[in-house]
């Protein structure tokens, strides 16, 4: 699961624009690559990421393409775009066709601002908003009988769009209304019902950022705690939200965009993929809830900012183009801890959930990887080990059991939890020594680190809900790390 950031550069803390979009299983992927000619005219490129090694097939059309065209790679290895024309937008499926593009127009929206949303988990359909002044128009735009078809109007103007299940069912949005952001989820088997989803405090704006349907983390930016601050929390769970003090770089602006998946029910073991905008350039950063550090790291020469992927083992997998590879893929090894599933995974370099991708090290990250390692022997933070990564195949959650934790079984639509007051909870974190960028790293036996009963994964299991079993809000509460 990816959330995009753009090619060009932007100001710290602006909307970013997908550079690359990935389909949710990793197999395909798709941009607006540039011709070399002097105007520097786009076209779209489709990248194949399923086979032993990453390749790009141009569908160039007739004409370039405008700037503000968006693209979706489907499972099939077609691509939706998007078109900007006239008073409208019109929808077209690009296949390669021998040495030419096929074209199908499959229809067109009126309206005055259409936006894909990211890729369905099943890359069969694609769904886009068509926000307005007083609502928004939710569309299915392909896997329709007909053409583009109207889903539902949800009152407010949304943004955003987050798949929080693997069935493509349930769709988190932010939507602004009466002056206020909150994210609303969007059930698409009851007719595109929407209900509220984050609540903090009455008062806040609450965004949701990236969701993981294994684990139910939520990575959300809420300005609850005063102001605009990173959180995370779990998806059904009454315990707080919480937002550390590590995800404030204070030279620069973090941007979640990748997450873990295949962590069930484990969400303080799921690593997070950062996008960290500074000054002086672009920074990588890698996080975990139990670890409570920010790892910063060099990115790859060429990397497509803001997209990459996961695998299960912990391998973390960065697009890139550069004049000499215009297609390729820079894999990082992240320590999990030792006598994990994942971690072990990772030491083959390739993970228990890895893509077939070719391994891949640009020159400038090998370089940045090996200084690192040897001008910089001890590293502040990074991924901690816990109890939690003895077991990857356990089906409870690390998180500590609470007197008022919810039943295994309810309702499917239980009534919502109360927002619990902001609190205030200080907590530090200790030093730890990390490898450079893709080295394994032992940590000694008997070493431990203190934790937080929140995520301890030691102190027992804590049941909750499935995704079917979602409220109609779960209302969550915050506290400071």
């Amino acid at each position: 699961m990816t959330i995009c950031a753009p090619e060009d550069t932007t100001a710290l803390g602006s909307p970013h624009r997908a550079a690359l979009t990935i389909a949710a299983d990793g197999s395909y992927a798709a941009r607006l690559a540039r011709h070399d000619d002097a105007a520097g005219s786009r076209f779209p490129e489709r990248w194949t990421l399923s086979g032993p090694e990453p390749y790009a097939v141009p569908l160039a059309g007739s004409q370039p393409e405008e700037p503000d065209s968006e693209l979706l790679p489907l499972a099939d290895g077609r691509v939706l775009i998007l078109r900007r024309v006239a008073d409208r937008f019109a929808l077209f499926l690009l296949y390669p066709t021998g040495p030419g593009t096929g074209e199908l127009l499959l229809g067109a929206v009126e309206a005055p601002e259409l936006t894909l949303l990211p890729p369905t988990p099943g890359g069969t359909l694609g769904y886009a908003l068509a926000p307005g002044a007083d609502s928004t128009v939710l569309w299915l735009v392909h896997g329709g009988a007909h053409g583009p078809e109207r889903v539902t109007e949800i009152p407010g103007r949304c943004r955003g769009g987050v798949w929080l299940d693997r069935d493509g069912r349930l769709l988190a949005l932010d939507r602004e209304l009466a002056g206020r952001t909150k994210t609303v989820v969007v059930d698409l088997e009851r007719g595109g019902e929407a209900s509220p989803l984050l609540q903090i405090t009455e008062e806040s704006n609450d965004r949701l950022l990236l969701a993981d349907p294994d684990s139910g983390l939520l990575l959300l930016r809420s300005d609850a705690p005063g102001h605009d601050r990173l959180g995370w929390g779990v998806l059904g769970s009454s315990l707080p939200v919480r937002f550390p003090e590590c995800l404030r770089p204070a030279d620069g602006f973090a941007t979640p965009f990748a997450v873990q998946p295949g962590q069930m029910l484990m969400p303080e073991s799921c690593a997070v993929a950062f996008r960290i905008d500074t000054a002086d350039g672009m920074r990588l950063g890698v996080w975990r809830p139990s670890g409570r550090q920010l790892r910063q790291l060099p990115v790859p020469e060429g990397w497509l900012a803001g997209t990459g992927l996961w695998t299960a083992g912990g391998e973390l997998l960065l697009p890139y183009a550069t004049d000499a590879v215009p297609c390729g893929v820079a894999r990082m090894a992240v320590p999990l801890g030792p006598g994990a599933g994942a971690g072990a995974g990772a030491e083959t370099g390739m993970g228990t959930g890895a893509r077939p991708v070719a391994r891949v090290a640009t020159p400038a990250a090998e370089t940045a990887a090996h200084a690192a390692e040897t001008a910089a022997p001890e590293i502040k933070g990074g991924i901690v080990p816990d109890a939690a990564d003895a077991d990857n195949g356990s089906t409870s959650s690390a998180q500590l059991p609470d007197a008022d934790a919810e039943p295994q079984e309810v309702p499917a639509h239980p009534q919502m939890c109360r927002p619990v007051p902001l609190q205030q909870a200080p907590l530090a974190a200790p030093e730890a020594r990390w490898s450079a960028i893709s080295r394994q790293v032992r940590i000694p036996t008997g070493a431990t680190q203190p934790v937080d009963p929140a995520t301890d994964g030691s102190a027992g299991g804590h049941p909750r809900r499935l995704l079917g079993e979602v409220p109609t809000r779960t209302a969550v509460s915050d506290l400071t790390e």
